[in-house]
């Protein structure tokens, strides 16, 4: 099985407070944070309303990390730009938001963006087949989309190990957002997935230093089901 790709813990800001957004990015960033988890929701694709592209290039002076954008809103297209300029990295984009995966993961690249596309739990791994050829990051959802703090749902692990077959030899990441814990972890991490998203599990604790504490957890046990381990 291919561990080639790194280990990447990318907390996800729905579960931050959000009445100090910039404190707490600069603080999962100094806790060891590798990317900036944003969960774009729009009370239509998904059952809640989160934040939009004003509040990401709020956040973006706060950080150099990369902001993880995934986008759960159905149309995706016409705010690709916006996300783009606001200052995400990679935008994500769900294989159910629309009739036009292709045109869309092209939009993203041609915006000198990393693209990504995210399967709910009940779509198959078969429906991302034909995009390969333009994608940098498959994520795997976990949990059903639209609330943080669900529990995980074990199917996924089967997924990974799907989505990491069929990127096989390619420089595509495997993440996984969705009940992801240092229970949790492993399973996935051992089954191929190399960037983990978590929420709940990083800003338990409300500090700096709980928050150090939680990363290095989850690292860990990702670390220790990939064979990294000393």
């Amino acid at each position: 099985m291919s561990q080639h790709r790194p280990l990447i813990i990318a907390p996800s800001i729905l579960a931050s407070d959000f009445s100090k957004l910039g404190e707490e990015v600069r603080a999962v960033d100094q806790a060891g944070a590798d990317w900036i988890h944003m969960d774009v929701m729009d009370g239509h694709f998904v059952p809640n309303i989160s934040y939009g592209p004003d509040v990401i290039k709020a956040m973006r002076p706060h950080t150099s990390k990369i902001f993880d954008t995934h986008l759960m809103i159905a149309p995706c297209d016409p705010y690709l730009e916006a996300f783009a300029k606001a200052g995400s990295d990679h935008i994500i984009v769900h294989v159910e938001a629309g009739p036009h995966l292709h045109r869309s993961l092209q939009a993203i690249r041609a915006l000198g963006k990393k693209a990504g596309v995210s399967l709910n739990p009940a779509t198959p791994v078969s429906s991302i087949e034909n995009v390969v050829d333009l994608l940098d990051l498959v994520l795997v959802m976990s949990v059903n989309p639209g609330f943080g703090g669900q529990a995980f749902i074990p199917v996924a692990v089967e997924k990974v190990r799907q989505v990491r077959a069929l990127t096989a030899g390619r420089p595509i990441d495997v993440e996984v957002d969705g009940g992801v814990t240092p229970q949790t972890v492993g399973a996935i991490a051992a089954a191929g997935a190399n960037a983990f998203v978590a929420g709940s599990a990083v800003f338990k604790g409300g500090t700096l230093e709980a928050y150090k504490t939680n990363i290095a957890a989850i690292r860990h046990a990702a670390a220790a089901a990939r064979g990294e381990l000393a």
